[in-house]
C-alpha cells in the first residue's frame, strides 16, 4: 500500500535523527572533549528541533492515524508497530503548545535545581519547582487521559498494561512475604567484608578483569563496544551497534564488576533482538522492566552466584594477587552478597534493593494521586525508610532528595526495578535450562542462546506479560522472587539450619 511506503520513509528520517543523537550523545559522555559541550548542544538544539518537526508534522500525524484506522489489515509486527506509535502521538496532542513549552522549561529549571539542592542537601532549593512539576503532571493527564487515575498513566508509559491494582498485588506480596525475612537477616552478625572496604584496587587491573568478562559473557565487539563514563550505561542503536560503559573506583571494586555485568545483561539483549527489525521501531527490548529483568538475571542470578565465582575467583586473584590472595572462595561470595540496611539506594545490596523501590511506589502514589503538601514529603519519605528497612535517614540529600528521576518528572519507571528482579527470578525456576550447570562449564553463551529465542529476538513486536509466558510457560507471579531471595539468603546466614 501507498500509505505504508509513505509511513516507512517518514520512520527512516526519525530514525535517522535518532541514530545521530544517539551517537552524539554516547560521545558526549565518553570521550568527548570538555570544551566542545557549548558547540555540541548547539547541533543537538537544532537536530532535536528538526525530528521534532517530522515527527509531529500534521502529514506524519495523518499517515499513522490512518493506519491505525486498518490496523487489522495490517502484517502482525507493523500493526504492533502502529499501535505503539499512535499511542505515543496522541499522547501529547491535546496538550496546548505553550503549556508544553512552560512544562520544559520548568523541567530544565527543575533539574538545575535539584542539583543544587542535592549538593547543599537542603530540599527548600528544590519544591517550589517540584511542586510545579507535579501540577504539570497532574494537568497534562486531564488533557490526554481525563477517564484514567493519573498514576495509572504514568505506569503503564513505562509498562504496558501495568496499573496500579497489578502493582499493589506485588508490593503486597513482598511486604507480607519478603519483609520479616529481610529484618530477621538484618538481624544476624554482619557479614565481613573487609577485604572490600579497606583496600585500594588498581584500575588498570580492574579493567583486566572486565574485558575478561566481556568474553565470559560473549558479548560480541564486532557489533558492540566498552568505554568508559561517570554513570554506566547501555546504549542500543541497533542489534548490531550495542555500546556498554563501566565507572571503575579505586576504593570499591564490586562496583565495576557489577554494574559492569549489570550493562552486559542490558547490552546482549539488545544485540540479540532479531535483525530483522532494525529498520522498524521494534527493533529493542519491549519495556524498563524487561530490560531491567536481563541486567538483573546476569549481575545477580548468575554474576553474584558461587557457581559462578567458582569459574572465575581464580582469575580475579591472579589479577588482584596482593589484594585477595587470602580472600577464600566463601568469604569473597559472602562479601559480595552482604546484606546492610542502608539509605542508598543504588549502592543497596540485592535483598533489601526492592524494599528501597517499595518506598519509592509508596511515595509516587502519594504525589500522583493526592493532594498532599509538597512540604510533608521529606517526613513521609523518612517514615517510610524507618518502617520497612528500621533506619532514617539524616538530612534530605539521603532521604528526599536521593534520586534525579523526579526532577526529569519520570514518575512509574521506579517500579520497573523491582519488577524486573521479579520476572528474572521466574526466568530463573522456569526456563528450560540447568543454568548452574552451564555457569559451572563456562558455557554462559548458551544461556545467552536460550534467551534470545526465548525473549531478546522478539524486540518490542510482544508485550511483556506475552514474553514473560513464552519465556517461563506461565503468567508473570511475585512468589518466584521471593523464594530466589529467601533460598540465597538463608544459606548465606544459615537461617534455615538454625530453625532446624
Amino acid at each position: 500500500m501507498e500509505i505504508i511506503k509513505k509511513y516507512e520513509n517518514y520512520r527512516k528520517i526519525i530514525k535517522s535523527y535518532g541514530f545521530a543523537l544517539s551517537t552524539i550523545s554516547f560521545d558526549a559522555q565518553t570521550i568527548a572533549p570538555k570544551k566542545s559541550a557549548k558547540y555540541r548542544a548547539e547541533m543537538i538544539s537544532t537536530l532535536s528541533g528538526e525530528a521534532f518537526k517530522i515527527s509531529t508534522s500534521d502529514e506524519y500525524i495523518k499517515i499513522v492515524n490512518e493506519l491505525f484506522g486498518i490496523k487489522d489489515q495490517l502484517e502482525e509486527n507493523l500493526k504492533r508497530e502502529i499501535e505503539k506509535v499512535y499511542k505515543d502521538i496522541n499522547r501529547e496532542k491535546n496538550i496546548p503548545k505553550e503549556e508544553y513549552i512552560a512544562f520544559r522549561k520548568t523541567l530544565s529549571l527543575a533539574n538545575t535545581k535539584w542539583e543544587e539542592a542535592k549538593q547543599k542537601s537542603d530540599y527548600n532549593i528544590f519544591k517550589d519547582h517540584f511542586k510545579e512539576l507535579i501540577k504539570y503532571i497532574k494537568k497534562f493527564n486531564e488533557y490526554t487521559n481525563p477517564d484514567e487515575n493519573v498514576y495509572d498513566v504514568k505506569l503503564d508509559d513505562f509498562e504496558e498494561g501495568y496499573t496500579i491494582n497489578k502493582y499493589d498485588e506485588f508490593f503486597e506480596y513482598l511486604k507480607e512475604n519478603l519483609v520479616p525475612f529481610v529484618l530477621e537477616v538484618l538481624s544476624k552478625p554482619e557479614v565481613d567484608d573487609n577485604f572490600i572496604t579497606s583496600k585500594l584496587y588498581d584500575i588498570s587491573k580492574q579493567r583486566e578483569f572486565i574485558n575478561y568478562l566481556l568474553d565470559v559473557f560473549n558479548f560480541d565487539l564486532d557489533r558492540g563496544l566498552l568505554r568508559e563514563s561517570v554513570h554506566p550505561f547501555t546504549s542500543g542503536i541497533n542489534c548490531n551497534d550495542v555500546r556498554l560503559t563501566v565507572r571503575y573506583l579505586e576504593d570499591f571494586l564490586p562496583s565495576s564488576i557489577f554494574a559492569g555485568i549489570h550493562e552486559l545483561g542490558h547490552a546482549l539483549y539488545e544485540q540479540q533482538v532479531s535483525e530483522e527489525l532494525i529498520n522498524t521501531n521494534l527493533a529493542r527490548g519491549a519495556s524498563p522492566g524487561m530490560h531491567e529483568s536481563q541486567s538483573r538475571f546476569y549481575e545477580n542470578i548468575i554474576g553474584k552466584s558461587y557457581d559462578f565465582w567458582q569459574v572465575h575467583y581464580k582469575k580475579l586473584q591472579s589479577i588482584f594477587s596482593n589484594e585477595l590472595t587470602n580472600v577464600s572462595l566463601e568469604d569473597f561470595y559472602k562479601g559480595i552478597n552482604k546484606v546492610k540496611a542502608s539509605l542508598i539506594r543504588v549502592e543497596a545490596d540485592e535483598l533489601t534493593y526492592p524494599l528501597h523501590i517499595l518506598i519509592r511506589y509508596e511515595m509516587e502514589k502519594l504525589i500522583c494521586n493526592t493532594n498532599i503538601s509538597v512540604d510533608e514529603l521529606p517526613k513521609r519519605w523518612n517514615d517510610l525508610y524507618e518502617k520497612y528497612l528500621g533506619i532514617r535517614p539524616n538530612n534530605d540529600s539521603e532521604g528526599i532528595l536521593q534520586d534525579i528521576h523526579w526532577s526529569w518528572g519520570m514518575f512509574g519507571y521506579f517500579p520497573t526495578y523491582a519488577l524486573g528482579s521479579a520476572i528474572a527470578s521466574q526466568i530463573y525456576y522456569k526456563s528450560d535450562i540447568n543454568l548452574e550447570q552451564l555457569i559451572k562449564n563456562n558455557e554462559i553463551y548458551k544461556v545467552n542462546d536460550y534467551l534470545k529465542e526465548h525473549l531478546h529476538k522478539y524486540g518490542s513486536t510482544k508485550s511483556p506479560r506475552e514474553l514473560i509466558k513464552i519465556a517461563t510457560g506461565e503468567d508473570f507471579s511475585p512468589e518466584y522472587y521471593v523464594r530466589y531471595l529467601k533460598d540465597k539468603y538463608s544459606k548465606i546466614y544459615n537461617i534455615s539450619e538454625e530453625k532446624e
